[in-house]
C-alpha cells in the first residue's frame, strides 16, 4: 500500500492530475448552542471535534454516523478540546479551573478518565490508536516539553529525540508506532520530524530544503504525511514511506498545501491557499487524483480527518462562523 501510494504521487507530480468535480455529498453540522464548531478527527463514520458556546465556553462533542451530536465535558472542566477518534474512543486535553490542562480518555460507552504523566504541569493528549494507546506532549516544572506513550492500561513512557528541546508525539497507529516533531534549542526555532518504532528507536527527517517539518499523521502501513516549510516559508505537503522515502507535494495552482490526515486506503486530506489566499479542502485519492472542495457558503475550508475516503474538518461562512462538515461520495 505504502509503495503503490508513492509511485501515484510520483505520477502526480508529473502529470498534476486533478479533478475538481467529482460528484459528492457534502453535510454541515454544529452541536446544538454551537457559536463555532471546529471537526478535527474521523473514525468509520464517527465525529469529534470542540466547539464553542455563547458564553466563550469550549466544549467537546461527538457525531455518530447517524448523525446524533453528544456534547461532553471532564468533570471540572472549563474548556475542553477533543482531538482524535478511534474504535468510539476519544482523547484530548481539558483546562481546570487554575487554567492548567489535563489529558482525557472517553470510551465509547461514555466514560471520561483524566490523566497526567508524573512530573507534568501541564498535558496535551492529541492522538488515540484503535488498541487505545494515545500519544502526545507534556511540560515539566523546567518548562521543558517531552513526548508521551499512554498504553490503553494507563502506563506511561516518556519520550524525547536526542537533543531535543521540545518534544510532541502528535500520530500513533494500530503498531505503535508514533510520528512527532520536535525542536533542539537552535536559533531561529526549527522543528523537525521523527518516528518512534514500536520498540522505542527514534529516527528523525526532514524533507529537502525543509525550513520546518511538521507530520500530522500516520496509517497502518507507516505512512507519515504532514507538511513543512520550504526556502520561502510556504507549506508544502509530504508522505514518507516506512522505508524513509520522502515525496514533496502541491495542490495544482495551489500557493501553498497543508496534508493533515492519510487513511489506512491511502487517503490524503489538508487544505490548500489559492492565489488569493483563499482556504480549500482537498482530498488526494491512492490514484494521485486530487479532488478540491468546499462546502457551500464556505469562505474558507480545513481538511482535517479522513476515513475510508471520508472527510471532515470544519469551514468559515461569510458571517465568519465555523462549522463542521462531512464529505462522502
Amino acid at each position: 500500500m505504502a509503495m503503490k501510494t508513492h509511485l501515484a504521487l510520483a505520477a502526480l507530480a508529473a502529470l498534476g492530475a486533478t479533478n475538481a468535480n467529482a460528484k459528492t455529498t457534502i453535510t454541515t453540522f454544529d452541536p446544538q448552542g454551537s457559536v463555532g464548531t471546529q471537526a478535527v478527527s474521523i473514525n468509520n463514520g464517527a465525529i469529534t471535534g470542540y466547539y464553542e458556546d455563547s458564553s466563550s465556553v469550549y466544549h467537546g462533542f461527538v457525531r455518530a454516523s447517524d448523525g446524533t451530536i453528544t456534547s461532553f465535558d471532564p468533570q471540572g472542566s472549563e474548556r475542553t478540546y477533543a482531538w482524535s477518534i478511534n474504535n468510539g474512543a476519544i482523547t484530548g486535553y481539558y483546562a481546570d479551573s487554575t487554567n492548567t490542562t489535563h489529558g482525557f480518555v472517553r470510551t465509547a460507552d461514555g466514560t471520561i478518565t483524566s490523566f497526567d504523566p508524573a512530573g507534568s504541569i501541564l498535558t496535551a493528549a492529541i492522538t488515540i490508536n484503535g488498541k487505545g494507546a494515545i500519544t502526545g506532549e507534556y511540560e515539566d516544572s523546567s518548562k521543558v516539553y517531552h513526548g508521551f506513550l499512554r498504553a490503553s492500561d494507563g502506563a506511561f513512557t516518556t519520550f524525547d529525540p536526542s537533543g531535543s528541546t521540545s518534544t510532541t508525539g502528535i500520530a500513533i497507529n494500530d503498531s505503535g508506532v508514533i510520528a512527532g516533531d520536535y525542536t533542539n534549542g537552535s536559533v531561529p526555532l526549527v522543528y523537525h520530524g521523527f518516528v518512534r518504532a514500536a520498540d522505542g528507536t527514534i529516527t528523525t527527517f526532514d524533507p529537502s530544503g525543509s525550513t520546518g517539518t511538521y507530520p500530522s499523521c500516520i496509517n497502518k502501513e507507516g505512512v507519515i504525511v504532514g507538511f513543512y516549510g520550504n526556502s520561502s516559508y510556504d507549506d508544502v505537503g509530504f508522505m514518507r514511506s516506512p522505508d524513509g522515502t520522502i515525496t514533496s507535494f502541491t495542490v495544482p495552482a495551489a500557493t501553498e498545501t497543508a496534508a493533515y490526515s492519510i487513511d489506512d486506503k491511502g487517503n490524503i486530506t489538508g487544505n490548500y491557499d489559492d492565489k488569493n489566499f483563499v482556504v480549500h479542502g482537498f482530498l488526494l485519492r491512492p490514484n494521485g487524483t486530487f479532488q478540491k472542495f468546499d462546502p457551500s457558503g464556505s469562505v474558507d475550508t480545513w481538511g482535517r480527518g479522513v476515513s475510508k475516503g471520508a472527510v471532515t474538518g470544519y469551514y468559515l461562512d461569510s458571517n465568519y462562523v465555523y462549522h463542521g462538515y462531512l464529505r462522502s461520495k
